[in-house]
């Protein structure tokens, strides 16, 4: 599991002071990157080498609202890893109490928008980090 701090700030709420219900999926884009970051793996790399991971769906539950100020975590964990697909289970929590929880999944296309497989060693990275997390 990959856990990632951030703060909400004015921009990402609405005129109430509670987080545009967007702004979630944001911040665990950001928690993935980062994630992705700590790994090891050179997404502008992979992207000059022809490939990207898109967000192919996302199952998402807003459990409670997150307001103005609030410090988050962000939990990435892998749920299941294919040849071409990743799928990640992120939760998004305040002082532990969840406020929102996503099923993310992630496909590794090719420069043409084709599905493509996840370098081999991009997939080692993440079936290690799964299976210290779990």
């Amino acid at each position: 599991m990959h856990r990632f701090a951030i703060r909400v700030y004015y921009e990402d709420t609405d005129l109430a002071g509670i987080v545009y219900y967007a702004n979630y999926l944001k911040f665990v884009e950001r928690a993935r990157s980062e994630w992705l970051r700590e790994l090891g793996v050179d997404q502008g790399a992979l992207q000059r080498a022809g490939l990207v991971f898109a967000v192919r769906r996302v199952e998402a539950d807003y459990l409670s609202p997150a307001r103005f100020d609030d410090l988050l975590a962000v939990d990435s964990r892998l749920h299941a890893l294919s040849p071409a697909r990743i799928v990640l289970d992120q939760a998004i929590s305040r002082d532990g109490r969840a406020l929102f929880q996503a099923r993310v999944t992630l496909a590794c296309l090719a420069a043409s928008g084709r599905p493509a497989r996840i370098p081999v060693e991009v997939a080692a990275r993440l079936q290690r980090a799964g299976l210290a997390g779990n």
